[in-house]
């Protein structure tokens, strides 16, 4: 098989390599020898499945998503073929399917009756599908490059990854350039991805050279087979799907390489990340490079330093410091979801910081968390920091006997919570490890169960609202790794699943990314630039009420029944929620959450002692004041100071106001709403405060 053409191709010293020009690429002699294996084992797969096309073809109804029905060949008929009958424009910019509700590569054939909803690079999944595939070819060539380990080779919210394993050295941001143009060759050599299912005992021989590919055969391939993909001179275990080939993409951009560790473990092989972007048409491109721009100049940790919000130190890495103004935005988002809680029955609870590892081993969470997790030896038994809530929550509910009459049983806890995250992986807020968040846990009966998920969609719903963010839900089912049974399991994501429907709102799956112990439902948030956060989560759990044996009495006099969990975060991490909202906001706080909410401004000497007096009432109204008394400062350079500081009003005092005891109200938007007097002034402040309006300054 031709493997290349012309390839502008540079060799790194560090490995042997001189910089220059090759006309072939030259094939690692292991990569030469999976390609003849995957070659082998791809004629016996074509073998089985003409055997198959013989004996089962049939014809089969296709839906699509406006109800109209087509016709096909079971495994024959493709999505792509599907697409071309409907229009060439449609085949052409499709990215993948979605088959009955699962993601299916666009030349995959259907195997039977199916619906069929084909998506774009505008839709998440499409997203998620075209950067998956670019991180595959960015994996052969650094396979190509450098001869190491591919690792893994993932999509994210912005672009895609590829982790390599590289044993006598490591890559700098040099390296990018020449490694981008490798890259755009594979682009313009249109390499299809090709599937083929392969036996657990062939996967073991194929990636036998791959030390961490047989760790991931060994820990997460439970069934005879699994799917192997194959681009160019790459061939991976992968679940794809992946689009046709790489000629979809058309521009390419390398953005940055790192150090990570194999399964994010410190103890484990550092590897070599490459972080790149990737657009079917260079519009798009610099279309994200504008948005990256912005987001940059919006980025939490340049307002977090600007605005004197918060900190971070070597002391203590992973950890926040909050100053003052930020410590207001942070009390500020509890103490609203505590007024919430009030409204809707929630009751608060402080529960611990450390507990015995008998109590993570109870609720699974050693097993499947103990690597994130901070531990020491005490009086020769171990002990760990709470990551999350929930087992100390089971032992308050099993503290003693429950009754009926007590469910629905919600608890609140705004409890410090520790996350042992990789040194490398932390960053700003958004990544600490030590965090707050607004955790709550429902214990209810199955009867109750409607009632409380519908109460949970309406609180987040309540509480996104205020911040101005619009949201969608994904359903997470049953991972690889999972507690219980599968009927268990089967029955909980049936009940979100009805939840979601009875709420109105639309939804999407997302298979086997539940927690280890219950099937969730996600929230992704949207913030101002555009941008997908997930921070809200409900999760249904069957599992830790047995593992801990909880129980009440019904209403019939059992005294033995089991109650159901209900995990759920509506801000999720407070940390992260101010990273989201700094950047959302751009640093211009609303008046409710703001650390410059009034700055006084006397406009000479004259008007000081009234000006301190206005400060006092303001301050003991319940607001954040600051004065600039700077005598060297004219007017408009104070008010033009203030506004850019971000202050929600100026209250600017000269002899007018001081002889009428009145303020004149100015905006940071360069709004002047006139003359009043301090207690109208202070009365409409509190109701703006109170109704968290989002525009204050507009609605004064």
């Amino acid at each position: 098989m031709q493997l290349c053409g012309r390839l502008f191709c540079r060799r790194k010293p560090l490995f042997g390599w001189l910089p220059g020009f090759c006309t072939a690429r030259a094939v690692p002699e292991h990569t030469a020898s999976i390609l003849s294996s995957f070659e082998k084992l791809k004629n016996v797969h074509n073998a089985r499945f003409a055997e198959r096309v013989l004996k089962e073809s049939r014809v089969i109804r296709i839906t699509l998503p406006d109800g109209k029905e087509v016709q096909g060949e079971s495994l024959k008929t493709t999505p792509y073929q599907v697409a071309l009958q409907i229009s060439k424009g449609l085949a052409e910019s499709a990215v993948t399917a979605r088959v009955n509700g699962v993601l299916f590569d666009l030349d995959r054939p259907l195997e039977g009756d199916s619906t069929l909803e084909l998506l774009k690079l505008d839709s998440e999944d499409g997203q998620a599908v075209f950067w998956h595939s670019s991180a595959h070819f960015l994996g052969a060539a650094l396979d190509q490059a450098y001869g190491g380990l591919l690792c893994q080779g993932l999509s994210t919210k912005s672009g895609f990854f590829c982790d390599v394993y590289l044993a006598n050295g490591t890559m700098s941001d040099k390296d990018l350039p020449w490694l981008e143009d490798l890259c755009k060759s594979f682009i313009k050599e249109k390499h299809p991805f090709e599937r083929i299912d392969v036996t657990r005992s062939d996967l073991l021989e194929l990636f036998k050279h791959n030390r961490f590919k047989l760790r991931i055969i060994h820990e997460t391939v439970k069934t005879p087979s699994a799917s192997v993909y194959r681009c160019g001179t790459l061939i991976d275990l992968c679940h794809g799907p992946h689009m046709r080939d790489t000629g979809k993409i058309r521009v390419l951009k390398l953005l940055k390489n790192s150090s990570s560790y194999w399964n994010e473990d410190p103890s484990q092989e550092q590897l070599q990340r490459v972080y790149g972007i990737s657009f079917p048409d260079a519009g798009q491109l610099r279309e994200w490079e504008k948005s990256q721009e912005e987001a940059s100049g919006r980025d939490h940790r340049t307002i977090g330093t600007a605005q004197e919000l918060f900190f971070f130190h070597d002391m203590s890495p992973g950890s926040c410091f909050f100053l003052p103004r930020g410590a207001r935005i942070y009390t500020s988002l509890i103490d609203f979801i505590k007024s919430e809680y009030r409204k809707r029955g929630f009751m608060e609870v402080i529960s611990p910081n450390i507990y015995k590892v008998k109590l993570w081993e109870t609720s699974g969470h050693w097993e499947h968390f103990k690597k994130n997790m901070f531990s020491f030896h005490l009086e020769d038994e171990t002990f760990a920091l709470k990551p999350m809530n929930c087992p100390g929550h089971c032992l308050i509910f099993d503290h003693r006997p429950r009754s009926w009459r007590e469910l629905p049983l919600r608890l609140a806890d705004f409890g410090v919570l520790h996350r042992n995250e990789p040194s490398g992986s932390l960053t700003g807020l958004t990544r600490v490890r030590r965090f707050q968040q607004d955790d709550a846990h429902i214990f209810c009966s199955m009867e109750q169960l409607d009632g409380e998920i519908a109460g949970c969609l309406d609180f987040l719903q309540t509480v996104y609202s205020v911040f101005g963010f619009t949201f969608t839900f994904c359903l997470s089912t049953r991972p690889d790794h999972f507690l219980g049974v599968p009927e268990c399991w089967d029955k909980a994501e049936k009940q979100l699943q009805k939840s979601l429907t009875d709420f109105g709102q639309p939804w999407e799956l997302n298979p086997g990314d539940g927690a280890f112990y219950g099937p969730k439902i996600d929230i992704q948030i949207k913030d101002a630039l555009g941008r997908h956060h997930q921070c809200a989560t409900i999760q249904l759990d069957f599992q830790l009420p047995v593992q801990f044996d909880l129980q009440y009495t019904s209403k019939d006099g059992n005294p033995h029944e089991r109650p159901v969990m209900i995990h759920r975060a509506v801000l999720g991490s407070v940390e992260r929620m101010v990273a989201i909202l700094a950047e959302s906001y751009a640093g211009k706080w609303p008046l409710w959450l703001s650390p410059f909410q009034v700055k006084v401004i006397p406009v000479g000497p004259s008007a000081e002692a009234y000006a301190q007096e206005v400060v006092r009432r303001v301050h003991e109204a319940g607001f954040t004041v600051d004065i600039d008394a700077d005598s060297r400062s004219t007017l408009n350079r104070k008010i033009r100071r203030a506004q850019l500081a971000q202050y929600n009003f100026m209250l600017v005092i000269g002899e007018k106001e001081r002889e009428n005891s009145t303020v004149n109200v100015r905006t940071r938007d360069n709004k002047n709403h006139g003359e009043k007097t301090l207690d109208e002034v202070l009365a409409r402040l509190s109701e703006l405060q109170i109704s968290r309006a989002k525009d204050a300054e507009q609605q004064f």
